[in-house]
């Protein structure tokens, strides 16, 4: 295991055991002394494990330092956790969403942490202000590392031949159009360098239909095709195409769903322990952070009460 820290290293051995550079210890240290910073690693008898435990957060700190993480609908839920995640592991951020004054309060936030944040506020249905904003970019900013479309909604739960057509279009231009057409400027900036990871958040839905959300689970189907496709298409450079598919995650999502009806929404979760937006922004994270030669192509991820779209098991009110 060798461990990099700007320019200093330490390496373990199972056999030879602790190699210094920059560092100064025994073969089996109490504890271990940085001689650049004094600072102090646990006792030997639970040196092992913590060692361990550092180092691997180290070495995934080390690779998002400073990458240029691109997150789409970044003001809640999914989207709000990735931005949260990234920073506090070295990113600087793209964020985009409709909400400025969300987007505002989550920059100082993370400003007020040491993270570099651009703010790009525009709704992704509006190609012209998506391309205006992605061209504005300049310095750093244009060199994203990782593209999150996250950015996706579902209205009412109406049977297909009695819902909205105008609702429908709010949906399907949002999360198969919008996330189409971010792909579509972003990644051939990432082609051309060499490098990129683009992280689709799809759905449980899109892998088979349920009561109510037909239009829904087709746009999230389209999500799968579309990651496949890409995936297919970069198969000849080093960049990474991922599909994220949430079952239950408790977010503003389903106010939406619902059409503003906060009970019904709360309702929604009685009985079962929901997944919420950090725990999904542990998977994309863990996706992103793999050895480059290690592409995660697709990842569904439930409740432990959750077995499908539609099955599952609530714990009854006492």
């Amino acid at each position: 295991m060798r461990i990099y820290k700007s320019s200093r290293i330490l390496t373990y051995n199972n056999n030879s055991g602790y190699k210094e550079n920059g560092y100064k210890m025994t073969k089996r240290p109490s504890y271990i002394v940085s001689t650049s910073s004094k600072s102090f690693l646990p006792a030997k008898q639970t040196f092992s494990k913590h060692f361990y435990i550092f180092a691997l957060q180290l070495i995934n700190k080390n690779r998002m330092e400073h990458k240029i993480v691109f997150i789409t609908g970044a003001t809640s839920g999914i989207g709000e956790g990735c931005a949260r995640k990234f920073a506090s592991q070295g990113a600087d951020l793209i964020l985009n969403g409709r909400n400025i004054e969300k987007l505002n309060a989550l920059k100082q936030e993370l400003n007020a942490q040491g993270t570099d944040v651009l703010l790009l506020p525009f709704d992704v249905r509006n190609r012209q202000d998506m391309k205006q904003a992605i061209d504005s970019l300049e310095g750093k900013w244009k060199d994203i590392d990782i593209l999150i479309n996250n950015a996706g909604l579902v209205i009412g739960v109406d049977k297909e031949f009695e819902g909205s057509l105008d609702e429908w279009d709010v949906v399907i231009d949002t999360n198969i159009k919008g996330l189409l057409a971010m792909t579509r400027l972003i990644v051939p900036g990432m082609v051309k360098r060499g490098k990129g990871h683009i992280i689709n958040i799809g759905s449980i839905a899109g892998d088979a239909a349920y009561p109510g959300g037909s239009v829904y689970c087709a746009t999230k189907a389209a999500v799968k095709a579309l990651s496949d496709g890409l995936r297919i298409d970069l198969v000849n450079t080093p960049l990474r195409v991922t599909n994220i598919k949430p079952g239950m995650v408790e977010t503003n999502f389903t106010v939406v769903r619902y059409r503003g009806d906060k009970k019904r929404a709360d309702n929604f979760y009685k009985g079962i322990r929901p997944l919420n937006g950090d725990d999904i922004a542990e998977v994309v994270f863990y996706a992103t952070s793999a050895p480059a030669h290690v592409q995660i192509a697709e990842v569904l991820v439930m409740p432990t009460n959750q077995a499908t779209g539609t099955i599952n098991y609530r714990q009854p009110e006492k």
